[in-house]
């Protein structure tokens, strides 16, 4: 099994395959999943000096983590004040000082280890009616309170300047945002693992746990003793590996397609300062240049992870609405992928076991909080658990109608936002 076809597995840096797990091992910590969450875990805990090994059931960055958009998103899905209102003022607080650190993280990742993965600054929210505006007006002043200083409110000449398009009457720049080649910067991270002594095998699913002290984590035809287990799978967790882990999550899906390369002049004409951009609707599109000058746009969720029967269809009509002045571009690359969606829209953290912990549910925000996520499973398993339950002690509740009904509930309560939208109420 390889990375799908698409332009990130068509553009990955040059890289060595990952062995599979034929023998029985032991280490202090086993990482349940190869993408964002497990690679950073895996590599704040073998920088703090742990032996860990990471477990990956296709290759490393195979899920979301090598097929998003690449956009660096700070925040969280919900924004803090929806997170006062339901959770209150101290989650607040302690949510709100975290906000921006898992953007600082990947930078860092990025200057420490000489990861070539295209990073540009600077990403936009894209307000399509003034309601939205003003709800990003009133978003600066909450994160600027919080620390981030590099907002400019930009009003309807503003985002004509950054995005040559008519659709938008103004929109929020974020310069500690930005974009980037996300498989490049996975393959990157788990290169730096292998520096500090750490074990990836890739075609290694996990596919029973017997929990205990220690733990064991079989495979096909291996199996892991691990002092702690962390299950960072996400969206494509085995729900017979660890049932628990399902029903206050859905995996959903979402679609992405890339122009053929335009002219640096084309390319510059439609986003001249080269950042990312996403729009503030409920089922939102997002899009950004490669760094060879294509136009990657995305969009859309299928709620459940049904694979659409033709993307093209489904994006290629959004694309144009945006940018018509494309007419006739001719597409490259088109593919899908899961993310993991709760129903509050905030990451679900816990703990399984006294020794065995998850982070998912990220919601579509899993470029950043999947690098914040490990660094705070790094400092629970060194005796600072603070943060980490701060995000562990929100409470999740499962999705309405049950495994049966939960993704055509869903889908139906997203219809009635997605109305909300178009009518700009």
């Amino acid at each position: 099994m390889k990375h799908i076809e698409s332009f990130y597995a068509a553009t990955a840096n040059d890289h060595d395959d990952w062995p599979r797990l034929e023998e029985s091992i032991q280490t202090d910590v086993c990482i349940i999943g190869g993408g964002f969450t497990g690679l950073s875990s895996a590599l704040f805990l073998t920088e703090a000096g742990y032996d860990v090994v990471v477990l990956e059931a296709a290759r490393v960055g195979y899920g979301a983590s090598g097929r998003n958009g690449g956009q660096v998103v700070n925040s969280y899905s919900r924004d803090i004040d929806v997170i006062e209102q339901r959770y209150g003022a101290e989650s607040a607080r302690m949510l709100g000082s975290m906000m921006f650190e898992g953007a600082a993280i990947i930078r860092d990742r990025i200057d420490r280890y000489a990861i070539a993965c295209d990073y540009r600054p600077g990403g936009i929210f894209a307000a399509l009616n003034n309601r939205q505006l003003n709800h990003l007006r009133a978003q600066k002043a909450r994160w600027e309170h919080y620390g981030n200083h590099q907002l400019e409110l930009l009003d309807e000449t503003g985002i004509r300047r950054e995005v040559a398009s008519e659709r938008y009457v103004g929109g929020l720049l974020d310069l500690q945002g930005g974009h980037l080649h996300p498989l490049n910067l996975a393959l990157g991270e788990a290169e730096a693992i292998r520096r500090h002594g750490g074990r990836i095998y890739e075609f290694s699913a996990a596919t029973a746990i017997n929990y205990g002290n220690p733990n064991r984590v079989k495979t096909a035809s291996g199996e892991v003793t691990a002092k702690f287990v962390i299950f960072a799978g996400n969206a494509y967790i085995s729900p017979q590996v660890e049932p628990r882990l399902s029903g206050k999550s859905m995996p959903c899906g979402s679609q992405i397609i890339t122009t053929e390369p335009l002219s640096r002049d084309q390319a510059l004409s439609l986003l001249p300062n080269n950042y990312c951009v996403e729009d503030c609707n409920y089922l939102l599109d997002y899009f950004r240049l490669t760094a060879d000058n294509r136009l990657l746009y995305g969009g859309g969720v299928i709620y459940g992870a049904r694979e659409p029967q033709d993307i093209d269809n489904l994006i290629l009509p959004k694309l144009l609405r945006t940018f018509p002045q494309l007419q006739g571009v001719k597409i490259s690359h088109r593919w899908s992928g899961n993310f993991l969606l709760t129903l509050s829209r905030m990451p679900h953290f816990g703990r399984l076991e006294h020794n065995t912990y998850f982070m998912q549910g990220d919601s579509g925000h899993g470029v950043t909080f999947t690098h914040l996520a490990g660094k705070l499973i790094a400092e629970t398993l060194r005796g600072d658990a603070e943060r980490f339950d701060a995000f562990a002690n929100i409470p999740h509740l499962p999705f309405p109608g049950g495994r049966r009904f939960k993704v055509p509930l869903t889908a139906m309560g997203a219809v009635w936002y997605a109305l909300r939208d178009r009518l700009g109420v």
